[in-house]
């Protein structure tokens, strides 16, 4: 308690208390107590008042000076907030101005390029009318010269083209009995070049029927070339224990050409030790099982670097989904008249002789048709029996490829009488069989085709008294059974039994082939003659040795074989350049998931240049056409380019076909000119709209960062992006000082130099029609 630091107090006894104060009278009115700031200090009983006016008095300062803080905050908050709202005022009015001024610069942009939009289209619809025009007349020269050179080769060989004459020269070959096999070679090296002719002919041929008429063609010749590979081969094993080795006893011989390599064993000697044979050289091996040892046997491994069997499998696929072939034949034969008619104009031989010959050609069409639709429904009847069942039926059946001269592969007649005995059963699409035929639109047979069969050794030649005796059989090469009772099995391919295999299986090592780069783990597949396909069962113990490049495995029985990789195993691609080389040359580099590939264009000719790539050398640094060249890296197995099947096993971003072809055509005309690269941007646009960089580029430095520059491309316009690559995010705003037009090509007529724009006017059409042909085979903006 605190009260003032005097106290006066007089009481009515007059007295002054000991302690200085006296409380005896407080109750009393005249107890006068004047009280100031000074504590109440108590000593000895009593109470004393202290003064503390000073500390009193600072309590209301500081409040005030709270509160008056408190005030200048909330006066300082105030404006604080009154600045904010007037600087976001202005920032708001700001940006409606800019955005208000950006909309009229769009809008003013928008109607310049829609009052120019008709003069931009027209002018590029003439300038690729006269490249297309003068393509067109090239090309037509170049078929007159092609057809004419062809004529004065003079060298007996036919033109495949002229079916009388090729009809000819099939059937005089079949009634050649001539089967030396290095006649043969010389003779098959021909036909594989005939063959090469047709395909080049299917290529480009649009009339159906005379692409019917060719593929009957092409099968026949292909048929014939495996006939007489097979004569040759029974003529030699006529004479193998003339040929037999000393060391072993048995006859082991290797021929080989550019085209083929044939590895013959015959077991002369049937030594019970004998597991198998490595052929130097040649990279083949095999090995048997026991059942096989003591027989008299010959065993055949025929390397074809070519391959005449995928072909089959695709059509049987085509088949399988189209109508019937008995539907396409009676459709096909309503329009061989006007085929026959045209075969016959480009005959040089008399009209009597090219009437017989078309004629025949009709028949024989006929019949190769009905023997396909046959072979058809004997393929899914198989299937039911049992895959493997059928296929040792037709290795035990003779082989005769001299019924007609558009015969297929397999023998139709005893399917005739099948048919008509049993109807057709149409198995569902499910079926588990199907789930080992190859997709030939997903792999991709590379290597070509090895053939390898065991066969009854032919009767040999005895001395007796100086005459040598030799027994003649009219059967030709009979394949030996094995094995020799073969169990049933179910529509799977499995034995129905849960036995054991009772028979081993035989084995083979493959030594990669050189020219040919397997960039995975090869799969091996066997080919099915009756269901016409390619197949992964039945194949087991399968190993690969990457150092030494060398594939072995085991069947269970004999069967032809191939080498698979996946087609698009280099998709999608993680980059790609287009530079320009000079006025007519570019290149196309493109940086794939395995590999990297530079294409250069030089006028109508491509080249392929790889980096460590020692065995492409037979297409590295040549000068060859793109269909040539397609075709080359296919069967290398360097494949970056795409067919209509590609985007269901390739991860892609989907654009407007429209869109991307007008791209292509566009950059091939500045291609001498510009670069042009892939972007980041490309697969967040949309599919309406594709981004690319470009930038002009004539000498042969490398393209500064900075030089680049991102492009919009749609259906309506091109634009200039203010987006570089190494933004944050993609925007589609415009960059500054610059227009939309209405085609890409007018968009970069904005930036080109005055040389660049002479490059430009003087592009040579063959190089703009190479380019934009290799561009859509590629498709960039897809598949990357």
């Amino acid at each position: 308690m605190s009260v003032t630091s005097e106290v006066s107090q007089t009481n009515t006894d007059g007295v002054r208390g000991s302690s200085g104060i006296s409380l005896t009278s407080l109750g009393s009115a005249t107890n006068i107590c004047t009280l100031r700031s000074s504590p109440c200090i108590c000593e000895g009983g009593g109470v004393q008042l202290a003064s503390s006016d000073k500390k009193k008095q600072s309590k209301p300062g500081k409040a005030k000076k709270e509160s008056r803080k408190k005030k200048e905050e909330e006066e300082w908050g105030f404006k604080e907030e009154e600045e904010a709202r007037l600087i976001a005022e202005k920032e708001e009015q700001e940006r409606l101005e800019r955005e208000q001024k950006e909309e009229e610069e769009r809008l003013r942009l928008e109607l310049k390029d829609r009052e120019r939009r008709e003069d931009e289209l027209n002018e590029l619809r003439l300038i690729l009318e006269e490249k297309q025009k003068d393509l067109n007349m090239w090309e037509a020269a170049a078929r007159e010269k092609a057809e004419w050179d062809r004529y004065m080769i003079c060298d007996g060989s036919p033109n495949p083209a002229v079916q009388p004459e090729i009809n000819t020269f099939i059937t005089l070959w079949k009634e050649d009995p001539q089967v030396d096999i290095q006649t043969i070679l010389q003779q098959c090296t021909l036909a594989l070049r005939l063959t090469d002719e047709l395909e080049l002919l299917l290529s480009e041929e649009t009339e159906p029927g005379i692409i019917q008429v060719h593929q009957d063609t092409l099968q026949s010749l292909q048929s014939l070339i495996h006939a007489k590979q097979q004569m040759a081969t029974e003529e030699i094993l006529k004479s193998a224990t003339t040929c037999s080795d000393i060391e072993t006893g048995n006859m082991q011989m290797i021929v080989r050409d550019d085209n083929i390599t044939l590895c013959l064993w015959a077991n002369i000697k049937k030594n019970p030790r004998f597991k198998g044979y490595h052929f130097q050289g040649a990279g083949l091996s095999f090995e048997l099982p026991k059942p096989l040892i003591l027989s008299d046997i010959s065993v055949r491994i025929l390397h074809t670097r070519y391959d005449h069997l995928s072909h089959l499998s695709l059509r049987t696929q085509a088949q399988n989904k189209s109508p019937s072939a008995e539907e396409e034949a009676e459709a096909d034969a309503e329009t061989l008249s006007e085929t026959a008619k045209a075969l016959e104009d480009g005959g040089m031989k008399g009209e009597d002789e090219g009437r017989k010959s078309v004629q025949q050609g009709k028949d024989d069409l006929r019949s190769l048709k009905s023997s396909e639709g046959k072979k058809s429904r004997v393929s899914v009847r198989s299937a039911k029996e049992g895959e493997k069942s059928s296929s040792l039926k037709l290795h035990e059946e003779p082989e005769d490829h001299s019924e007609s001269i558009v015969e297929g592969v397999t023998s139709s007649g005893e399917a005739e009488d099948d048919t008509d005995a049993e109807p057709t059963v149409v198995l569902p699409a499910t079926d588990i069989t199907e789930l080992h035929i190859v997709d030939l639109h997903r792999y991709t047979a590379l290597g070509g085709v090895y053939y390898f069969d065991v066969f009854h050794l032919p009767p040999q030649s005895l001395t007796l008294n100086g005459w040598e005796m030799t027994e003649i059989l009219d059967t030709g090469l009979q394949n030996f059974p094995y094995p020799s009772e073969q169990p049933h099995s179910s529509v799977s391919g499995q034995l129905e039994d849960s036995g054991t295999q009772s028979y081993p299986p035989v084995g083979v090592t493959v030594i990669l082939p050189e020219s040919v780069i397997f960039m995975q783990e090869p799969q091996v597949a066997r080919w099915d003659p009756v269901g016409q396909h390619w197949r992964t069962d039945c194949i087991t113990e399968t190993s690969y040795n990457s150092e030494e490049r060398s594939m072995s495995f085991k069947m269970d029985t004999f069967y032809a074989f191939t080498l698979l990789q996946e087609t698009h195993v280099n998709m999608p691609f993680q980059h790609w350049e287009l530079r320009p080389r000079g006025q007519d040359s570019v290149t196309l580099t493109i940086t794939a998931a395995l590999c990297e590939v530079r294409i250069t264009v030089q006028g109508n000719q491509c080249m392929l240049q790889m980096d460590q790539a020692p065995g492409l050398n037979h297409i590295l640094g040549k000068w060859m056409s793109l269909p040539a060249l397609q075709t080359a890296m296919r069967r290398a197995g360097v494949n970056v380019f795409v067919n209509e099947y590609s985007d269901k096993y390739v991860t892609v971003s989907a654009k407007d076909p429209l869109i991307e072809h007008a791209a292509y055509e566009q950059m091939a005309l500045v291609a001498s000119a510009f670069v042009f690269s892939r972007s980041q941007w490309n697969a967040q646009c949309g599919q309406e709209h594709l981004v690319l960089q470009a930038c002009e580029h004539l000498e042969a430095e490398p393209v500064p960062e900075e030089a680049w520059s991102l492009y919009l491309l749609a259906a309506q316009r091109s634009q200039r992006l203010k987006t570089t690559e190494t933004s944050d995010g993609f925007s589609p705003e415009l960059a500054e000082e610059t227009e939309f037009h209405s085609t890409f090509l007018h968009m970069l007529r904005d930036i080109v130099s005055p040389e660049g724009r002479g490059k430009l006017n003087n592009t040579p059409y063959l190089f703009v029609d190479t380019v934009q042909k290799l561009l859509r085979a590629t498709r960039l903006f897809t598949y990357s």
